[in-house]
């Protein structure tokens, strides 16, 4: 994204793009860097917009929607303080998976990058021969990717600590979920077969099969059953304080693969979707009736985003990631560099970042790409109607012809680049963020 250190580089940067600009305006474009979805001027090139016009024409033709039916699209596309096309871009429309910007945006900028959900194990009771003579007490934190590895990596710390049995039950406290299942019965009971691999099925075997070689098969056997409590128990010792994944991790796991579960999460522990809407409108500088929201997953057409919002908050979003040192590729996938998750059978410009959002009669993109002539462009585009798949596949050839129009860039800049390896996968299962508490 531009830094804008002056008022001379504001109207330098114009120039070079062909727009003329006073002076005084010069110095109120300097509220951009502050105001990230603050649009200055209209573009003089049209392209953009001629772009945009053409691949509505385009839906029309090949019937993907009705000519009257044409304001169910939104589209807006932004360089810098410039917009480019402007289609129903201020109206709030269903948005899907793009509401997980917001509640990425909401968590990095509560959290921090760096911020590690804790699960808490505990005993009720004593170790007597590597039997636990009371219960085994889960309390969760939050941790919306506790999943095989990382139980199986609980289950062999709790077997280093001596502990093979357990005579009482496995309590369930707290807001705990485990592989994306957030009922705490449910949960509780993948976990307790995860802790002894004398129980394990075909979906827990195979993943201890791709974890590093030598990770030994924990066998922890709890004799009870699985219990929910609505408090911990006062008595109980903790054992173990197992650290999630950094947010940051979290956040781009959730974005690539668009995870519901762990969005809903995510958007709980900074206080419900509430939170999410007027937070993201306020980081984002939008009006908070562009940001309408029920849930942070996007579940449900009630959640309505204007493409305008939508491109606000992931330029606030840049904003936040630069200030740690990062780039929004950390935390949403990239053409040409994730291959994995909803990135799968796309076909974008080299180098997008984008974020995307599907149900039934809804398909989105957001995102932003590199040009030559323009720059980073923003973008969000919201559909709807039934034919999905039509709708992607326009949605690929659009930022195709404008990247035609507009020339690849030369190289990914700096500021979207991403910080980790390509395809590089989070360290899923790894013992040094489970810490022994309980000394024997």
């Amino acid at each position: 994204m531009l830094e804008i250190l002056g008022s001379g580089l504001v109207t330098l940067w114009l120039e070079m793009v062909g727009l003329k600009i006073k002076p005084l305006e010069a110095l109120d474009a300097l509220a951009w860097q502050s105001s990230p979805g603050l649009v200055i001027a209209p573009d003089p090139n049209p392209v953009g917009a001629n772009v945009v016009q053409g691949y509505l024409q385009g839906l029309i033709t090949s019937k993907l929607v009705a000519q009257n039916l044409a304001e169910s699209q939104g589209i807006w596309m932004q360089s810098g303080p410039m917009l480019m096309a402007n289609h129903q871009g201020t109206t709030p429309l269903p948005a899907a998976s793009l509401t997980k910007i917001a509640t990425s945006l909401v968590a990095f900028k509560t959290w921090g990058p760096n911020h590690q959900f804790e699960t808490l194990v505990s005993a009720t009771g004593p170790i007597v021969n590597g039997v636990l003579q009371g219960d085994l007490v889960i309390t969760g934190g939050g941790d919306p990717m506790l999943v095989w590895e990382e139980a199986i990596a609980l289950g062999n710390t709790l077997n280093k600590m001596g502990i093979k049995q357990v005579k009482g039950n496995l309590v369930i406290t707290g807001n705990f979920a485990m592989n994306f299942q957030r009922h705490p019965l449910l949960a509780g009971q993948i976990f307790k077969q995860a802790l002894n691999s004398g129980t394990w099925t075909r979906p827990a075997n195979f993943i201890h099969s791709i974890m590093p070689k030598g990770t030994p098969k924990p066998k922890v056997v709890i004799a009870g059953a699985v219990k929910v409590a609505a408090q911990p128990n006062p008595q109980q010792a903790v054992l173990i304080r197992h650290r999630s994944l950094p947010l940051k991790q979290l956040i781009k796991e959730m974005n690539v693969f668009s995870n519901n579960e762990m969005a809903e999460m995510l958007a709980e522990s900074v206080g419900g979707a509430p939170v999410v809407q007027s937070t993201a409108a306020r980081l984002a500088r939008v009006p908070e009736s562009e940001i309408q929201l029920i849930n942070g997953s996007g579940l449900g057409p009630e959640n309505r985003i204007s493409p305008r919002a939508a491109c606000a908050m992931l330029m606030a979003m840049q904003q936040e990631a630069v200030a740690h040192n990062l780039t929004i590729a950390d935390l949403f996938p990239m053409s040409g560099f994730d291959h994995r998750g909803t990135m799968h059978a796309r076909h974008m410009p080299a180098g997008t970042v984008m974020k995307t959002g599907t149900l039934r009669d809804v398909s989105a993109l957001a995102g932003v790409m590199p040009t030559r002539d323009r720059g980073l462009v923003w973008f969000a585009i919201l559909n709807r109607g039934t034919n999905v798949s039509g709708f992607r596949a326009g949605q690929d050839q659009l930022l195709q012809r404008l990247v035609q129009q507009l020339q690849v860039a030369p190289e990914v800049p700096a500021a979207i680049t991403p910080h980790s390896t390509i395809n590089s996968l989070p360290e899923l299962g790894a013992a040094n963020r489970n810490e022994v508490v309980f000394k024997s």
